[in-house]
């Protein structure tokens, strides 16, 4: 702090002994009071200025020691976070690294397990091009078996109802033969089952529907025919007394005479008789089985001709034979024939045409397999 003396305020000229000077009293005397209360008014102003002005700064220089404290905190809590963050950096740096590694090691298995899986996809296309050439040599062997059964009873039916007329028999051998072909997968023998049908339907029309009753009633013939009787061809002789009676008697051990009515055979031997009707009936039956009508229609005439001749037309059971035979012979087989073989033929044919065939399906999977490798 500034402090101000009287001795102060004395002028720049004045002698330093510490006298005071003495002005002359002149007319300028009067006038000194005022100039001195006017300094003194000044330099209280003066100090005044310098106190605020001291006050002022000090006042500053006290904010600026507390901003300077708290900046210190402030920078020291600042230092305190970023060397807390430093450390989790470095932390972040070690974990950064450590993932680094991870996802090095986790690259390098995914690219093993790649080339494996890779391998194994090669191997799976291998094997599936394997199981489908296995498949196609199993479906074109159960196909190959499939159409040779098919064949087989085709040419069953044909040969049958060529030789024997059987035509029952061989439309169950077409039926086989359509139930054998639907298994086939091959769509080229789908149209095949068409004719197949047709000459299966000729076949089942071409049976009439009393063969079987016909059949069933000349076994019956048979079974009856041991029990029908003979013609009573020789009436029993009655006793008489008299000279031609005894001769005749006399004579009897040593010539029997008998009458045969004009018949092929000994009325006697009645059993040769029922023999012959019977082997006529089963003659009827086999012409019948085999659509003979001219075998069939013989045969019933020749029973009809027997029991007309050799048995007694008066008993109820004769004539209810002859009835029999009578309407048996009305209902004769069919004369037309039905031509078969069509279906075998058209069979051979697709199953030589599909031999020549390329094998192009087979064929394609190994162009894309080989091209697929690398």
């Amino acid at each position: 702090m500034w402090r101000m003396s009287q001795d102060d305020t004395a002028p720049i000229g004045a002698a330093s002994s510490g006298k005071r000077l003495s002005t002359p009293p002149s007319a300028g005397g009067r006038k000194a009071g005022p100039q001195r209360g006017g300094s003194v008014a000044f330099a209280l102003l003066l100090a005044i200025l310098a106190v605020g002005a001291a006050g002022y700064i000090g006042w500053r220089q006290w904010q600026q020691e507390r901003a300077t404290g708290q900046d210190s905190q402030t920078l020291a809590g600042v230092q305190q976070r970023v060397g807390a963050m430093q450390q989790s950096l470095d932390a972040l740096g070690s974990d950064r690294t450590a993932l680094r590694q991870r996802l090095s090691d986790a690259d390098q298995v995914n690219r093993g397990l790649r080339e494996e899986l890779l391998g194994q996809a090669e191997r799976v296309r291998n094997l599936e091009d394997a199981v489908a050439k296995l498949s196609e040599k199993t479906l074109s062997g159960h196909d190959a078996m499939l159409l040779d059964e098919t064949e087989s009873l085709l040419r069953l039916g044909k040969e049958r109802y060529d030789l024997f007329h059987d035509a029952q028999g061989a439309a169950t051998a077409y039926a086989a033969a359509d139930q054998a072909l639907v298994a086939v997968n091959d769509g080229a023998f789908s149209g095949l089952r068409q004719s197949i049908t047709a000459e299966h339907e000729a076949l089942v029309k071409s049976q009439p529907a009393s063969r079987a009753a016909a059949l069933d009633a000349l076994t019956r013939l048979r079974a009856d025919i041991a029990s029908l009787p003979l013609k009573p061809l020789d009436a029993p002789v009655s006793v008489e007394t008299g000279n031609w009676s005894r001769i005749g008697r006399a004579l009897s051990s040593v010539i029997n005479i008998r009458r045969d009515n004009g018949a092929p055979l000994a009325v006697a031997d009645a059993r040769f008789a029922r023999e012959l009707a019977s082997l006529d009936l089963a003659q009827a039956q086999l012409a019948l089985m085999a659509y003979d009508r001219d075998g069939y229609q013989a045969a019933l005439q020749r029973v009809t001709a027997t029991l007309g001749v050799q048995f007694d037309t008066s008993v109820p059971a004769v004539q209810q034979a002859q009835a029999q035979l009578a309407a048996l012979s009305s209902q004769l087989p069919p004369a037309s024939t039905i031509q078969l073989g069509a279906a075998l033929t058209e069979l051979r044919n697709l199953r030589s045409v599909h031999a020549l065939k390329p094998d192009t399906d087979s064929a394609t999977p190994a162009h894309a397999t080989s091209g697929a490798k690398p």
